[in-house]
């Protein structure tokens, strides 16, 4: 009798994960997109990893948190007409096209230009109804003729002057802090930029001071209320001419401000071969004499070439890959990183809107969620997206079928894989688990009836899956 006892406990033990997500199950055969997308939004989560910052900002917000910097000085214009002033399409303070409507500049810059130009140029709080929706349309990738080509090369160059304000930065950050906790998440490595920041007179502010103000508003009372988790990556374009010695300030930078920044992310287009992983390896190498606990996040595989490299970006030193799309084209680096300690950064709504899939049934995905390559979700830009963390969950639901199993692994994994200490990283995980028990057995005894109404959606998930609310 006891025997049968103890049996009956064991086989009960083992069908436990099977029964303990029959809820889910069920959610997703009852076919409600509404149903799963609240669950989704309301589910506690762990991390974003893959988060760039002034990529991370709505447009609408852009416009207001720009406006509201009136109040330290600081002044914009934007262009809303070309009338061919120069005889050429040059750069304009160094780095855009001059036939580029809707790029901002401070007001120090409009001073510098001739009559002419000024004339194409309307400061920001005096756009008419139309002038501001379309200001706020060109920094969104909503049409379907733009792609990578809108994206990279127009959309940071509108942004331009929005970029050089740290108190500006600080309240992107505030606004973004709060709206991922809003949406069960716990913690976030962002890549923020503090190089080129410039007070409203157009006089240069350091790095250690942009540092300070974005430190300073993170100990703020509506921030801290969050419980938000924060950690800043730096950035690298690697395909500029000086990239090898970028890097070094930037790998110093991040060793001397660790409480804060915790790794040298490169970006930039890898179909640019001037970037390509390797041009690095021997200053990473002399670096890495000088100091330690420099982190490295790469993108790498975000192009649509088989090549190498994600084995090449391996061979930097990155933990994780971001992105890591043609990873599945390297059969040896696919079988180095099954159960392997190295992370890729999924990104599923950039690289279908960006065009490194046509269709979701060719994204690997599922593939390395499931022969155990370690993988997150994450949002890489979802301001000029229109999208949230929740939905790149709703999208792998849908498109992959996920079971709650693998759900709650890549919220695991978004936090295991964090670039914190041990002891931050176990007190993170402690928390989520506690949380998605409680979740767990709310919606086990109550279902879709114990979650609050359904959030506001934004334009990906509406335009897709025609989830408009």
């Amino acid at each position: 009798m006891t025997k049968t006892i103890i049996l009956a406990f064991v086989l009960l033990v083992l069908q436990a994960p099977l029964v303990y997500a029959d809820w889910f199950d069920d959610l997703k055969a009852g076919g409600n997109a509404e149903d799963l997308y609240r669950t989704l939004y309301y589910m506690p989560k762990g991390g974003d990893l893959h988060n760039h910052l002034s990529g991370a900002v709505f447009p609408e917000w852009w416009y207001e948190l720009a406006l509201a910097q009136e109040s330290r000085g600081y002044h914009y214009y934007t262009k809303v007409r070309i009338n061919n002033c120069r005889n050429h399409g040059g750069n304009e303070f160094g780095w855009a096209p001059y036939y580029l409507i809707f790029r901002n500049i401070a007001a120090f810059e409009y001073e510098q230009l001739n009559d002419c130009e000024k004339r194409e140029y309307k400061r920001l709080d005096q756009l008419n109804e139309e002038e501001k929706s379309a200001w706020i349309n060109s920094l969104k990738l909503d049409k379907p003729h733009e792609g990578r080509e809108e994206f990279f090369q127009t959309h940071w160059q509108r942004l331009n002057a929005l970029l050089f304000n740290p108190w500006l930065q600080a309240e992107i950050l505030a606004r973004n802090i709060k709206t991922f906790s809003a949406e069960g998440v716990s913690y976030l490595e962002l890549q923020v930029d503090v190089r080129g920041a410039t007070n409203y007179d157009g006089t240069a502010i350091s790095p250690d001071e942009a540092s300070a103000i974005l430190r300073e508003r993170l100990r703020q009372k509506d921030v801290v209320e969050t419980g938000m988790t924060v950690r800043f990556q730096i950035s690298l374009l690697r395909f500029t001419p000086d990239a090898e010695e970028e890097l070094r300030i930037l790998y110093q930078f991040v060793y001397d401000n660790s409480d804060l920044y915790v790794a040298v992310n490169m970006v930039g287009r890898e179909d640019n071969d001037k970037g390509h992983p390797r041009r690095f390896l021997s200053t990473l190498r002399e670096l890495r004499q000088q100091y330690g606990g420099v982190k490295l996040s790469i993108h790498a595989g975000e192009v649509d070439e088989p090549n190498a490299h994600v084995r090449e970006t391996l061979l930097l030193g990155a933990d994780r890959i971001g992105h890591g799309l043609n990873l599945i084209t390297d059969d040896d680096t696919m079988r180095l990183m099954r159960h392997g300690p190295y992370l890729v950064e999924i990104n599923l709504i950039s690289n279908l809107l960006l065009g490194y899939v046509g269709d979701y049934s060719q994204h690997p995905f599922p593939e390395y969620l499931r022969t155990g390559i370690p993988v997150a979700l994450s949002t890489d830009d979802r301001g000029m997206w229109s999208s949230t963390l929740t939905d790149e969950f709703f999208v792998a639901v849908t498109e992959f079928n996920l079971s709650w199993e693998e759900i709650k692994l890549l919220n695991r994994n978004s936090l295991a894989y964090a670039f914190v200490s041990p002891t931050v990283r176990q007190a993170l995980l402690d928390k989520y688990d506690a949380k998605i028990t409680r979740f767990e057995r709310r919606m086990r005894k109550s279902g879709i009836a114990s979650l609050d109404a359904m959030p506001e959606t934004r334009n990906f998930v509406c335009g897709r899956y025609a989830l408009c609310f």
